[in-house]
């Protein structure tokens, strides 16, 4: 059989079995270690290493060997871990993700990276020997059994735990023994038996049956496995070793004969027949994607009948409008349903940083506690993996040039530990990420003296918002020499970009002293949109609600002309830039006077303008379509989508309609 196909599955469980043995380890307290914490990371360890030996990957499988034997000895309280011995367990997670880099392209990790870290862990080993060694001569008290011997001693008066049968059905032999061996090293066998296509063993372990199942689950299905709690001793074992054709009927017999056996949640969960399934399931993304875009077209097709069937006789043809109307609420449901398949939780995001603080601090000899809020709060796949990269340079900057060192803090009577906060919570149809440290603040002084340095244009009367916006220039940084932390200002512009591609903006606030914060304002999902549909002309166009304040008829007093082209209007006491789509994109027939049209209020990128249209002709939620797949990037225009009618419709980039504008005006005619 090729077990290349599950090679996919096992990466996956990996990978996730990595992020958790590194929070349990971030997390731990090396005085007083948590047990179960302990036991956690070692079933991850263990887990890792059968699957990675299954599949042949040997360089894998010799680091989680490794690994598993320190953290054996440590939840058997053999060592003592320190911060020596922590810095190595979270370098060989690294490398451990290294490693499966390398066999997901189909290629073999770097040897010299694999025996190096092999060897810290190796080293690792012999410290702790030699400690257990001495305190073992200066304290001649009893020892426990090391417990590779504790296994191996055959009394069962000895057993260091409850005997569980573990039953292992449609296996085939080269399997059985893989399996054999790998239940072998979760405790001690006292019974065995199998058959042409199954293995059945008695096993005497502290483990619990979701440890062994997670064990066996990278070579077998979970559904052939059955675990059930048999008394300590079992007769029957030693005949069914030595004769392995008769057992199975004879221990069938006893198990129903005696009280029935205890099974364990994860086996019930697996076995056919209980009415339980598993609480999840792997789906490749592009299925869900495709599903996605099937619900979209089904809402497009409903909406086009929907607006067919309002021309008819409501009276005559009641009960068809009212199974529109079921229909509707229907498709509406299947697509909010089916775009929470998409959705997934903020401490995908938040999990990371962590580590990413540990380790950062101590390289800048900084204290700080990280702090996180509403992790629970969910966001879009797509929109989830492309914010990872701006929230760590936003993290790495707080670190770098916001929070200040022990000493410095306690000259300015603030706790010598930084406080970082990372945020996320909803606010309509958008999410807001907070990124928020007590450190420094932004230097309002030093921030305009390097804008003039850079001979950028800066009004006397420049407010601190518009001043704060000046960091996300290209290139603009200050930093008084360049680490390989920060101060190349190549980043901040990145993170604006970024955000805006993906239809969001960044508002930055900061006192003096106190800290500074910087909020992500995103939509929920790019899939789907509140628009206000707007028009121009005879052509429809979608404006994003999430972008609209308010809209009005402008009043011939407030419109005035700065020149031939540009034109702003005054509202409440503010002049606004007033950009007319119908020259933005050459439409004919539109309503030229401002004073016959519609002045859409919208804001974007911490400014507000004014957009104006013909006419205001309603609100609903759209379908988005990539237009550049389709078509081609137009400016001014970040999507399509498909009325009701039939006919597309742009989708305006309110973020990068002024600044478009400006450049169509400033161009010689």
């Amino acid at each position: 059989m090729d077990i290349s196909q599950f090679y996919q599955t096992f990466f996956e469980e990996a990978d996730e079995l990595l992020a958790e043995m590194e929070l349990l380890l971030l997390g731990l307290d090396l005085q007083a270690p948590d047990s179960e914490h302990l036991n956690a990371i070692f079933r991850a360890a263990h887990s890792i290493k059968g699957g990675a030996a299954t599949f042949g990957f040997l360089a894998l499988t010799d680091t989680t060997h490794l690994l598993e034997n320190l953290l054996d000895r440590a939840r058997h309280g053999q060592l003592t871990l320190n911060t020596k011995m922590m810095d190595a367990f979270l370098e060989t997670k690294d490398v451990l993700q290294k490693q499966m880099g390398a066999y997901r392209t189909g290629a073999e990790p770097e040897p010299e990276m694999v025996e190096r870290i092999c060897a810290v862990l190796r080293q690792l080993a012999l410290e702790a020997s030699a400690d257990s060694a001495v305190t073992a001569a200066a304290v001649p008290a009893p020892v426990a059994l090391p417990v590779t011997e504790q296994l191996a001693e055959p009394d069962a008066a000895d057993a260091q735990g409850p005997t569980l049968k573990v039953h292992i059905s449609k296996v085939m032999e080269s399997d059985r023994k893989l399996l054999g061996e790998e239940l072998r090293n979760l405790g001690r066998v006292v019974g065995e038996s199998q058959t042409d296509d199954s293995l059945t063993l008695w096993l005497e372990t502290t483990c619990d049956a979701d440890d062994i199942i997670a064990v066996c689950c990278f070579i077998i299905d979970s559904d052939q496995i059955e675990i059930s709690t048999e008394p300590a001793v079992v007769p029957e074992a030693g005949a069914a070793t030595q004769s392995p054709p008769q057992p199975e009927k004879p221990l069938v017999a006893a198990a129903s004969a005696a009280e029935p056996p205890r099974t364990t949640p994860a086996a019930a969960a697996a076995a056919p027949g209980n009415g339980k399934e598993s609480g999840s399931i792997r789906v490749d993304v592009e299925k869900v994607d495709q599903i996605i875009n099937l619900v979209g077209e089904l809402v497009i097709t409903q909406s086009m009948l929907t607006q067919t069937v309002a021309m008819l006789d409501p009276v005559l043809h009641e009960r068809l409008l009212s199974g529109m109307g079921h229909l509707e609420r229907n498709a509406r449901d299947l697509q909010e349903s089916v775009m929470s398949i998409r959705m997934m939780p903020m401490d995908y995001v938040f999990s990371r940083f962590p580590r990413l603080i540990r380790d950062l601090s101590g390289k800048l000899g900084k204290q700080v506690q990280l702090v996180t809020v509403g992790k629970e709060t969910e966001l879009d796949k797509g929109l989830i993996e492309r914010i990872i990269d701006p929230i760590t340079h936003l993290v790495r900057n707080s670190l770098d040039h916001g929070i200040e060192g022990p000493q410095q803090r306690a000259l300015a009577g603030k706790d010598p530990t930084g406080r970082l906060t990372l945020s996320a919570q909803h606010q309509g149809g958008s999410i807001v990420i907070e990124v928020k440290d007590d450190g420094g603040g932004l230097n309002r002084e030093k921030i305009l003296a390097k804008a003039i340095e850079r001979g950028m244009a800066i009004s006397e009367t420049i407010s601190d918002d518009e001043v704060w916006q000046l960091i996300f220039a290209p290139g603009f940084s200050t930093a008084d020499e360049v680490t390989d932390v920060s101060g190349r200002g190549v980043g901040m512009d990145v993170v604006k970009r970024n955000i805006h591609e993906m239809g969001g903006h960044v508002e930055i606030a900061s006192t003096p002293g106190k800290g500074s914060s910087i909020k992500i304002v995103l939509p929920l999902t790019l899939a789907i949109l509140n628009g206000m549909s707007v028009k121009v002309g005879k052509e429809i166009y979608i404006l994003p609600l999430n972008y609209v304040i308010e809209s009005l008829q402008p009043q011939a007093k407030a419109i005035h002309m700065i020149n031939a082209d540009e034109q702003v209007m005054h509202v409440r006491g503010e002049y606004l830039a007033l950009v007319e789509l119908h020259k933005f994109f050459e439409i004919p027939d539109a309503v030229c006077q401002p004073t016959e049209a519609i002045a859409v209020i919208v804001q974007a990128e911490g400014t507000r303008f004014a957009l104006l249209v013909d006419q205001l002709v309603g609100q609903h939620q759209v379908v988005v379509k990539n237009l550049e797949t389709n078509y081609r990037k137009v400016p001014g225009i970040s999507a399509a989508t498909i009325l009701g009618d039939g006919n597309v419709a742009l989708i305006i980039d309110v973020a990068a309609m002024k600044r478009v504008s400006r450049e169509k005006a400033s161009m010689p005619a």
